[in-house]
């Protein structure tokens, strides 16, 4: 989905648009035990209007955000097709529009079960029907006109409940400021979310999924793998901190401009390598042990790789050799330019004399060789 076709539903997502209706409501609040405190499936107009309202803004918060990092699409693996797999048991959600009592329970044990989740939290799913509005060619990419055909979609929200106390108030009966002797539980919004099927080319396409994230950093890759059966990849923000938090964590001290050169220099001979092949080159942490090896990276720094790697690189499903993270990294295009511009500025600008700038050095190694992991699209500098 981009940008576009992601603003439309949200845009549309309204109880005043026309061409939007919200038909079942499914909420569930799951405390950290993973136990069902209370649970509801009714229909959207039987709601009182002011919570309506309130559970729609927090579903419309899974459309927002940037595309890439806090909005993820995912497409199934070939297994989420199978008898079982995540892909099927979606469409047989979607289908029943939320009205089979024992699926809708089903569905909601089975976001209990593969989510990691550590605190109290409520679930918010709704089944939705968009009219999807016929583009106007008489006026330029405006849309209007009736209606063509419906994108009918299940859109869930996971927000967090937290316990709040709010101090004094004014306590009308005594006619007197006291301080509040109960504390409330406050649903707060979502950290995460998930739109199936997708909406894309202003149609349905139940072969993929929308995930959101509230934090790009730290997005939850339990509801990616196991919920959905997806295979998980990070945001570009977890990409960019991963990389950095390995090679600082790694090299420390040892970490200086000849090793951010030569590791520059021995990236991109793998992507020279590999310029004519259809698939994105993986590098994992043997490689990258050589790389920094070969850097003048020190054995004893290198002995910590391998934590590092795991604990930064990889999902519980990888392990150090499988991760591709530099992989991901080549995916992303966008800020190669800019990260170019920035790392030559800084190479000509500062001495590295003082312990300041030497407190840089982390930063721009990885600015040095993100800017590297880019497609022929954006042909590398030949300067560093």
């Amino acid at each position: 989905m981009n940008k576009k076709e992601i603003n439309e539903i949200k845009k549309n997502l309204d109880k005043d648009s026309g061409f939007f209706t919200i038909n079942h409501v499914v909420t569930a609040c799951v405390d950290a035990e993973k136990k069902i405190k209370c649970m509801t499936n009714q229909m959207n107009n039987l709601i009182a209007e002011d919570e309506s309202e309130l559970i729609v803004a927090y579903l419309k918060k899974i459309l927002s955000g940037s595309i890439g990092k806090n909005l993820l699409e995912y497409h199934f693996p070939n297994d989420a097709y199978l008898e079982g797999g995540a892909q099927l048991f979606m469409n047989e959600v979607l289908r029943s529009k939320l009205t089979d009592e024992e699926l809708v329970q089903k569905y909601i044990d089975r976001i209990i079960e593969k989510m990691e989740y550590l605190s109290t939290y409520t679930i918010f799913t709704a089944h939705c029907t968009y009219a999807v509005k016929n583009k106007n060619k008489n006026l330029d990419d405006d849309i209007g006109g009736d209606s063509d055909t419906n994108y009918n979609f299940i859109i869930t929200a996971i927000c967090p409940v937290n316990l709040r106390i709010d101090g004094l108030i004014y306590d009308e009966q005594a006619n007197s400021i006291a301080k509040k002797e109960t504390a409330d539980r406050i649903v707060d919004p979502p950290t995460d979310g998930f739109l199936f099927p997708l909406f894309s080319d202003r149609q349905s396409d139940i072969n993929g999924v929308l995930y959101y994230t509230k934090n790009a950093k730290k997005p939850n890759s339990s509801i990616v793998e196991e919920l959905l059966g997806c295979e998980y990849s990070m945001s570009g923000v977890s990409e960019k901190a991963t990389f950095h938090a390995i090679m600082n964590n790694v090299c420390g001290d040892e970490l200086d401009l000849k090793v951010i050169n030569t590791v520059n220099s021995k990236i991109q001979d793998i992507i020279d390598r590999n310029a004519h092949e259809t698939e994105i080159p993986t590098v994992n942490s043997k490689d990258i042990s050589n790389i920094l090896w070969e850097s003048g990276i020190s054995q004893q720094k290198l002995e910590h790789l391998p934590k590092v790697y795991v604990w930064k690189g990889c999902t519980p499903k990888q392990s150090a050799d499988e991760s591709a993270l530099l992989s991901s990294l080549m995916r992303i295009k966008c800020l190669s330019t800019g990260l170019k511009q920035r790392l030559n500025r800084q190479s000509r600008n500062r001495q590295f004399k003082t312990k300041r700038s030497e407190n840089r050095f982390s930063d721009l190694c990885f600015l040095s060789i993100y800017s590297r992991l880019i497609s022929s699209n954006f042909p590398p500098s030949n300067k560093t």
